[in-house]
């Protein structure tokens, strides 16, 4: 099981959902389906874009653990 702490690494930048959106040039809705973990894929364009704009690395947002 993937989870995604896209709303972690958000608050420890201080930023949001429309901000980063905006500067990584995705709608408000697909952000927000990718924060809320319910999305099924992510591009590597739009992972690398996050990862910029929040000067992390894709382990901060991706996180894998034994789901049932």
């Amino acid at each position: 099981m993937i989870i995604v702490n896209l709303d972690v690494m958000m608050a420890k930048k201080k930023i949001s959902l429309n901000e980063l959106a905006q500067k990584i040039g995705i709608t408000n809705t697909n952000l927000s389906i990718l924060k809320t973990g319910k999305a099924k894929a992510i591009r590597f364009s739009t992972l690398e874009a996050i990862c910029r704009e929040l000067d992390c690395q894709p382990g901060d947002i991706l996180e894998y653990t034994e789901g049932h």
